[in-house]
């Protein structure tokens, strides 16, 4: 059997993790043979390959990102999208195809499966921790990490300079990076997309933060949306999935909180800087898992199903299933932050 592989969407730490464990069991112990689209949709529709071997994969579990690139890429967007996807895979005999991806990833590869008959496993992939069905996302950990630490060194020029430091952290529609790092990080105030944020009780928080001596850390998801008011995007446009380009909330807080209580406020985004370097040790082991059971998906022939975490057990749901809904933050979960506002 040859087993196609791509991964999808925006990078993310532990993609390098899931083909090599792919590759590893798929080869040691079922003598599978394996290649790469590069690039995402975008190598499965052009017929853009590279070989996988277990060579190939060697020294590649630390290392960020993926080693067969990703892109934004939605056949179903392209003419003759499905029609050129299925003709490269008969020209490269490829029997089944694990995607590795998010919920854009993942919805294309739910549709060619149910759809239009190709053979696919999903493998779920986000920062962003928002696919339903599965209790984590290898990715998110590390993301987390990152936004916390970047958090802790914050606190020290907040409070040399008794300035408001406001942090916008990735997460599109959903508040669990901003959650996780903020609590983990002693932010001051989070805010989330799934909680509409009242300005004036943000600047009481702030002002709360100074009577009592000390510097206010706020802590804002890219998709968190003011009470009254529109969400606040740096320009309009859209991927090839329809999303809109999320980012410069945290800017517009920055001036508001600074104009409204007259201390100065600071703007940190760490953008793509939560995506990027070396997975933690949960997104390795996480993302090992993944791949492991993804192929051993492959080999009983259960297609059409996405590996998830469930506690601590990998069991394998319908992509649709996995794609049908965000997982967003629990409203309770958010009123357990509460009490560190301020």
């Amino acid at each position: 059997m040859r087993v196609g592989v791509l991964t999808g969407g925006g990078d993310c730490p532990g993609l390098n993790a899931v083909i090599r464990a792919l590759v590893r069991k798929g080869v040691q112990e079922y003598g599978y043979d394996f290649i790469g689209f590069r690039d995402g949709w975008r190598g499965a529709v052009q017929g853009s390959t590279v070989p996988l071997s277990v060579p190939a994969v060697r020294g590649i579990l630390p290392r960020g990102g993926t080693i067969i690139g990703s892109s934004r890429t939605n056949p179903l967007a392209v003419d003759g999208g499905v029609r050129r996807i299925r003709e490269n895979l008969a020209a490269y005999e490829v029997d089944a195809l694990v995607t590795i991806g998010g919920e854009d990833t993942l919805g294309v590869a739910a549709t060619l499966s149910d759809e239009h008959g190709i053979r696919c496993v999903g493998v779920p992939k986000t920062i962003d921790n928002d696919l339903s069905a599965t209790d984590y996302t290898f990715g998110f950990d590390t993301a987390v990490g990152i936004a916390t630490e970047a958090i802790d060194r914050l606190h020290t020029t907040a409070e040399s300079h008794m300035r408001v430091l406001v942090v916008e952290v990735m997460g599109r529609h959903a508040g669990w990076i901003a959650l996780h790092s903020g609590l983990a990080g002693g932010a001051n105030v989070i805010l989330i997309p799934e909680q509409r944020f009242d300005i004036d009780q943000v600047c009481a928080w702030v002002a709360s933060r100074f009577r009592a001596s000390y510097a206010p850390i706020v802590v804002v998801a890219e998709g968190a949306v003011p009470a009254h008011g529109a969400m606040v995007l740096k320009d309009g446009t859209h991927d090839s999935f329809g999303h809109v380009r999320l980012s410069g909330v945290g800017e517009w807080l920055a001036r508001q909180i600074e104009s409204r209580t007259g201390h100065e406020a600071r703007t940190t985004v760490l953008g793509h800087v939560q995506r990027g370097g070396t997975p933690s040790a949960f997104d390795r082991w996480l993302a090992t898992r993944f791949g492991l059971h993804a192929i051993d998906a492959v080999r009983d022939g259960d297609f059409g199903k996405m590996v998830a975490l469930r506690g601590t057990d990998i069991v394998r749901v319908p992509i649709a299933e996995a794609t049908a809904r965000l997982k967003t933050v629990d409203p309770a979960l958010y009123a357990e932050a509460g009490v560190f506002f301020g």
